[in-house]
């Protein structure tokens, strides 16, 4: 992608976003942040799902 596409793509975004009114926004932002998946699955993966899954298999 050419400097000059590059800067035309951002445009279009910026204008699009602009465009949507603030209150809409501000819904999309509070819906994202309520279902967004817990802490330790963000930071470390599947990790602690496995090691969860593996204790409550042996209880």
């Amino acid at each position: 992608m050419k400097t000059n596409d590059y800067v035309k793509y951002m445009t279009e975004q910026l204008v699009t976003y602009v465009d949507i009114p603030r209150e809409e926004r501000k819904e999309k932002r509070q819906l994202k942040k309520k279902h967004r998946p817990p802490m330790s699955y963000r930071l470390f993966g599947l990790i602690p799902i496995a090691f969860r899954f593996l204790f409550n298999r042996h209880k």
